[in-house]
């Protein structure tokens, strides 16, 4: 398989590297999590291997990043972090299993063994497009028509929300949820405020709406019929 390890550490990532090539791995080692983002969007790896404690952007952030970018690739902590709570985190965060150090190798490579024996993932998506509106989720940016589109970053994660439900409808709750993490109805209008904003960079300035508004129920993002 080939694997990617994102350590900082230079004793237990030279050790891990050893082991996974002696093992018949291919092993690619970075330090820096903002490094790792990169190379997983770039490259296709079996499985991940990450420390939680990074320079650049933390393990469990890069994670997180790496699954808002449609990336499945299997992912394990490998991490002196420890606590129930730490590895309920880090699971939820998107991790598929978590090992604290220190740690027996050979329980490393078996747990990394059984990742890769997991069905492939999907293709890995990185962009979203509806009609001509291209969202590219690495690099935060949105052009339609090939112009730039200027979004807050709550603005990104709305539309974000409403692209990838492509066609279904959105509600109000599942925005308070998923956008600004409300599990309760504040009984403001967020919602409406950010949407008329979205809308005004979005829609206005060009001859096709594609966000609708699906009366008492919520929204949706579809190419015209």
């Amino acid at each position: 398989m080939r694997l990617l390890l994102v350590e900082d550490d230079p004793r237990t990532a030279d050790y891990v590297v050893k082991g996974l090539s002696e093992a018949g791995h291919i092993c690619d080692l970075l330090r820096d999590g903002r490094d790792g983002l990169v190379a997983v969007t770039r490259n296709a790896y079996d499985v991940i291997v990450a420390d939680r404690m990074l320079p650049g952007l933390d393990g469990l952030s890069m994670i997180k990043a790496v699954r808002a970018a449609g990336v499945r690739t299997p992912a394990i902590f490998l991490t002196s972090v420890g606590g129930v709570d730490d590895r309920v985190e880090g699971l939820e965060a998107g991790g598929d299993d978590y090992l604290v150090k220190p740690f027996a190798f050979s329980e490393l490579l078996a747990r990394i063994n059984a990742l890769g024996r997991r069905p492939a993932a999907q293709e890995q998506k990185t962009t979203l497009r509806i009609a001509d509106l291209e969202m590219d989720l690495i690099q935060r940016r949105v052009t339609r028509q090939g112009q730039a589109i200027d979004l807050q970053p709550r603005e990104f994660s709305l539309l974000e929300v409403l692209m990838r439900g492509e066609g279904r409808v959105i509600t109000r709750t599942m925005l308070l949820e998923r956008v600004w993490d409300f599990h309760f109805d504040p009984k403001t209008s967020v919602v409406e405020t950010h949407m008329s904003r979205l809308r005004a960079k979005v829609d206005r300035p060009f001859e096709t709406a594609l966000i609708h508004t699906v009366r008492n129920t919520g929204y949706s993002v579809h190419a015209p019929s």
